[in-house]
């Protein structure tokens, strides 16, 4: 194959311009690309404030080819993660690059894996349980809110240990408003464009972020030190098991290091598998094949069947992946930058430049999912996908540490839900998409009736 210097661009618009169509209609802008470019393009969606320009691929050698080659021929510098950094801090694993990374990786993998997960198992069940009783008969209802509430209570309730009183009715309510800011569009444009980060106090999203953030690191604070001045050796929660956490150099966690993985926890384990779920009840209440064929399958579940045991059945796991197949709740992996110079599928990229996978543009490839816009749980039941073809959590060392605490969460209230009450849509209309800060989200949130 010969080897061409010039990548494909997909406008010459200016950067603005070319986020604004970004973040108004993510999948479109992409879709529109791939038609005219193919499995490579470049563009300047301008996500850390320069004139930058990105390579976006879908390609799954391609995609190989830089998963495995993370920490070598490609780094992930925290500049390209800078519009996070004002949600989550500069010291969150998000942020941190190299060694510095994979020793926060060691540090926060145990509590989503293993013994622990069994634990949270029942909370998850009973936590759907209190939410879908608690919406009365013959009513209304909007699914994403119902998923964020689970969600919620479960990622801070694990996180924390709190089950009840008043810290936890706070970070509940904070954590709920601070999330809405962002749920537009519109407001979202704020993370991208510093310009538009004016503190105006409530009449402005940024003022609003800035108080609100203010409030949640008043009480994450106050937390940590309470904790420290009285340390309970009892408590399990993740919260508890990071403080008590060493490096390999003996260090322990700071408090604005505890600070910013809270927060990237809470942010990164609830808005995104909220919305994850609530694909999920979607589809499964859309297509009635592909319900009645769940609940046949639940329906075989022995009596004391564990959490465990549910989250192995193959039907559901299948109606999850192609959930997330089909609708990612991230468009992007994190990006790469080029530390060799490179060749990728007959362009020569120089040392300097930037990549981002395109998880949502992989998903839909005819060549590996036939029938891409359909919804058909069987092909994960017919075919084993790598982990270049499906990534739903992102691939190689920046793989999403609680992605399979976010699966299992997703596989038991779906089971809980489907297995105890009868639902139904209340109208038929596809559901679209809609950017809900970084998270690909139904337009209308799935409106339910509970019958």
């Amino acid at each position: 194959m010969a080897t061409h210097s010039i990548i494909p661009r997909v406008s010459k618009a200016p950067s603005f311009f070319q986020t604004i169509q970004w973040i108004r209609d993510p999948t479109g802008f992409m879709e529109r690309a791939a038609k005219c470019h193919g499995d490579i393009f470049a563009t300047k969606i301008n996500l850390n404030r320069d004139d930058s320009v990105f390579v976006i691929v879908s390609n799954p050698q391609v995609l190989q080819q830089i998963f495995t080659k993370d920490g070598h021929e490609f780094s992930t510098p925290s500049k390209f993660n800078q519009p996070l950094s004002m949600l989550l801090g500069d010291t969150s694993i998000v942020m941190l690059e190299g060694d510095a990374h994979k020793k926060r990786r060691k540090l926060l993998i145990p509590p989503f894996h293993g013994e622990r997960m069994k634990a949270y198992g029942e909370l998850i069940i009973k936590l759907t349980k209190q939410v879908f009783d608690a919406i009365p008969q013959n009513s209304n209802f909007i699914a994403h809110s119902k998923m964020q509430s689970i969600s919620l209570q479960v990622i801070i309730q694990a996180v924390f240990g709190f089950y009840e009183g008043k810290r936890y009715q706070e970070i509940k309510q904070l954590l709920i408003t601070w999330l809405d800011i962002f749920s537009s569009p519109l407001t979202n444009s704020v993370i991208f464009f510093s310009f538009l980060q004016w503190d105006l106090g409530d009449w402005s999203p940024w003022g609003k972020f800035i108080k609100l953030r203010q409030q949640i690191d008043k009480l994450l604070y106050t937390e940590i030190s309470d904790r420290r001045t009285y340390p309970d050796s009892s408590r399990t929660d993740i919260l508890s098991l990071l403080m008590s956490a060493k490096d390999e150099t003996g260090n322990y966690l700071s408090d604005q290091e505890l600070r910013d993985e809270l927060l990237t926890l809470l942010f990164a384990g609830h808005e995104t598998t909220a919305t994850a779920m609530t694909w999920s009840l979607y589809w499964t209440h859309y297509l009635p094949k592909v319900r009645e064929k769940l609940l046949q399958e639940l329906s075989g579940l022995h009596s004391n069947a564990s959490p465990v045991d549910i989250a192995k059945l193959p039907y559901l796991t299948a109606v999850c992946q192609e959930s997330l197949r089909i609708y990612p709740v991230s468009m992007l992996t994190v990006a790469r930058k080029v530390e060799k110079p490179v060749e990728l599928m007959g362009y020569h990229l120089e040392v300097g430049s930037t990549i981002f996978g395109c998880i949502y543009l992989t998903h839909q490839r005819e060549d590996i999912y036939p029938d891409h816009e359909q919804f058909k749980p069987e092909r994960f039941l017919e075919k084993k996908f790598n982990s270049y073809e499906f990534f739903p959590f992102g691939g190689g060392a920046r793989r999403c540490i609680g992605a399979a605490f976010s699966e299992f969460e997703m596989k038991l209230v779906l089971a809980t839900i489907m297995s105890n009450y009868k639902l139904n849509l209340a109208n038929f209309n596809p559901e679209k998409i809609k950017r809900r800060s970084i998270a690909l989200a139904p337009a209308t949130g799935v409106k339910m009736v509970k019958k």
